[in-house]
């Protein structure tokens, strides 16, 4: 489990490519790592990922499925930064919200907007996660745990909207998105739960 509090951004240093997916080498020299072992769970974007290598210089490697490629955003691509977390321990601060760490599905950035020092996100979600959004609720995108401002239904899905503050922009890759950036996107556990007693009951 996590948190939705990033810890660090990474850099996806290398991919390489073998039968049924890619080896990625992690170069994460600002994330505590005296506690990391092989076999370690550490969210990448939001996509939890096992430690199969450590490295010297706080470089480290994951394997990552053709699966978990085909379901989430940016984790093949060289150069790239990536918001890190460590799973959370029993006794941590729950300073976001529970996270699983399974990215539910991707979304696309339709909007970027300076508000003041803030940035307003606005991120279309498909049609198949419009359903558990709701304004002033939990959603985790690329790792972030976040809260809604808006919500507004469109054909294709929905497109929530959130507000960033300049604390989240620095210490997170968010600052550095664009208009067009696919995003991973967590829904909340406990509308997911909700919606499997719901359908039980029909």
């Amino acid at each position: 489990m996590f948190t939705g509090i990033i810890q660090a951004v990474g850099l996806i240093e290398t991919v390489e490519k073998f039968p049924g997916g890619v080896r990625l080498t992690i170069a994460a020299p600002e994330l505590d790592q005296s506690d990391m072992g092989l076999g370690d769970s550490i969210a990448h974007n939001g996509a939890c990922m096992t430690i199969t290598e450590k490295l010297e210089g706080g470089r480290y490697r994951i394997d990552v499925s053709d699966e978990s490629l085909r379901c989430t955003a940016g984790l093949d691509q060289a150069g790239r930064k990536v918001n890190l977390e460590k799973a959370m321990r029993l006794g941590d601060m729950l300073g976001g919200h529970l996270v699983s760490g399974h990215v539910d599905g991707v979304g696309t950035v339709v909007a970027f907007d300076p508000v003041g020092e803030n940035r307003n996100l606005v991120v279309r979600a498909p049609k198949e996660l419009a359903k558990y959004l709701a304004v002033k609720g939990s959603v985790v995108v690329n790792g972030v745990s976040l809260t809604t401002n808006q919500v507004v239904d469109v054909a294709d899905g929905c497109e929530f909207s959130i507000n960033l503050i300049p604390h989240t922009l620095s210490v997170t890759g968010l600052g550095e998105i664009a208009v067009g950036d696919r995003v991973n996107l967590e829904i909340d556990l406990i509308a997911r739960y909700v919606e499997r007693m719901l359908n039980l009951q029909n």
